[in-house]
């Protein structure tokens, strides 16, 4: 078996974790607040095929996983996106509010798995005689991965820009003039991020907003997520 392949295979299954859930999050909270237009459509499913998209789904985690084994030999997260779950708006009982709720349901999903398999690494390490090392080492490895994954996952799709989570959240905590203007850079708010967070830094070197996000969001939350879980030293 060569070297790389646990590796991958931790990752992805990560990565398929927390975006498959994130996803049905929102088609769950959409169904307990009235629309069942996520249910009609299959996309209440914890089965991945349901919710994949070609590129944010297989290529974008592809090449993040690919470009960090090549260039410092193992995974520390990926980072990508599924399609998005159907919601009719007016069909929930509280529109305004309802989508507030259904929109924060995907990163309450991702920061409820990523304490969730910090708390494993504890049943792992426990039960590391019985599983033998190598098995043990990968449930292990697809735990931290879990963390970091979930958590990348959530908290990048806080930032208030629609359609990611955190700008449907800002829609409907507005008052309807900016709320309105907010929600009309929906059709355009992947490009944004796309030319943002991986374009722009490769055309402007000093310009790395995502290695700032890592540094200054992702990893005082992954400590956090740490220490709540009793990993003091850091394991």
């Amino acid at each position: 078996m060569p070297d790389w392949l646990p590796e991958v295979a931790a990752a992805v299954i990560a990565a398929v974790l927390a975006i498959t859930l994130h996803e049905a999050a929102h088609g769950y909270a959409a169904l307990w607040l009235g629309d069942d237009t996520a249910k009609r459509a299959g996309r209440i499913s914890i089965n991945p095929l349901r919710h994949v998209d070609p590129v944010g789904t297989l290529i974008l985690p592809g090449v993040m996983v690919a470009g960090q084994l090549l260039a410092i030999g193992h995974v520390q997260g990926v980072f990508g996106w599924a399609k998005p779950v159907p919601v009719d708006i007016w069909r929930l009982r509280n529109p305004r509010w309802g989508m507030v709720l259904v929109a924060a349901a995907g990163p309450a999903m991702n920061a409820a798995l990523a304490v969730a398999a910090a708390l494993l690494v504890h049943l792992v390490v426990a039960g590391e005689n019985l599983l033998g090392p190598d098995l043990a080492w990968f449930l292990a490895r697809i735990c931290v991965l879990s963390v970091l994954t979930n958590l990348v996952l959530g908290l990048f799709n806080l930032l208030p820009l629609p359609p990611l989570d955190g700008g449907r959240i800002l829609v409907g905590i507005l008052p309807r003039g900016p709320a309105m203007a907010v929600a009309r850079l929906e059709p355009y708010g992947i490009m944004i991020v796309l030319l943002g967070l991986f374009i722009l830094p490769m055309a402007i070197p000093s310009w790395n907003p995502m290695d700032i996000f890592l540094r200054e969001v992702v990893q005082p939350a992954f400590e956090f997520v740490v220490a709540i879980t009793g990993h003091e030293d850091g394991r």
